[in-house]
């Protein structure tokens, strides 16, 4: 993937220079190629974007002085509530996800979802963070996704998320035999959470205690799409709902 953004952690940084030698020093010398005295976008994780002055090129290390002198971008406005899907298919969401622009991401249990899902060691902290790098470098931004994991239903849905509902003006289910489209969110109000299920969908109770908490569901339309498709179509979606409110 092209990064857009080299990222830094801040421990690197030392008097305003950095010197890299993994992969970023690779894209620098293999992809970008610049020369010395070129300047490359650089971003700190958590923290400003600017650019890097390229002071030295020598294998395999890449030496900048730093200059990061501009905000992130805003906060995203859309948090996630998704049931956790496979392992090989929330590698793609989290990218994807953090691309199109997430603040929150609630992985969560639900009848459909395999318990062995939740041993995966994709859900390590180490291990999900790098799928979010990679779409904050794809997308030029700095500012981590939250990721929080639910392997209980109940206690997500009756205890934590009623003591969330303040935050959300706006709040959307997904649900495949819903007869409203997410039209019928207009207007857009503030900030939105979206939950979307597994792919054989939620089951009445869940769809019940979404429902009790102001959810309002709706559908994309008669085809039933993966989860991964569906995250990336709706999150689009409600960034153009959101644009025309």
């Amino acid at each position: 993937m092209i990064m857009n953004i080299i990222l830094i952690e801040p421990a690197e940084i030392n008097n305003n220079q950095v010197t890299l030698q993994d992969r970023r020093a690779d894209h620098i010398r293999n992809i970008l190629k610049p020369a010395i005295g070129d300047k490359i976008r650089i971003g700190l994780i958590n923290g400003n974007r600017g650019h890097g002055l390229i002071t030295d090129i020598n294998r395999p290390e890449v030496s900048l002085s730093l200059t990061l002198d501009q905000p992130s971008l805003p906060v995203p406005l859309t948090d996630l509530i998704l049931a956790l899907p496979r392992p090989i298919m929330l590698k793609r969401i989290l990218t994807q996800a953090t691309i199109m622009g997430i603040n929150h991401i609630y992985l969560i249990n639900a009848s459909r979802v395999e318990k062995s899902f939740f041993n995966s060691s994709l859900l390590i902290t180490d291990n999900y963070q790098k799928r979010l790098l990679n779409g904050l470098e794809q997308a030029g931004d700095t500012t981590l996704p939250q990721i929080s994991i639910h392997s209980r239903f109940r206690p997500f849905i009756e205890d934590l998320v009623p003591e969330l509902t303040h935050k959300w003006q706006t709040r959307l289910i997904a649900h495949p035999r819903s007869e409203k489209s997410m039209v019928t969110a207009l207007p857009l109000k503030g900030r939105t959470v979206l939950a979307i299920g597994p792919e054989g969908g939620w089951v009445d109770f869940e769809l019940g205690k979404f429902r009790e908490l102001n959810f309002t569901s709706f559908s994309m339309g008669p085809r039933i799409l993966k989860v991964d498709t569906a995250v990336t179509a709706l999150l689009a979606q409600l960034e153009l709902l959101r644009q025309l409110s």
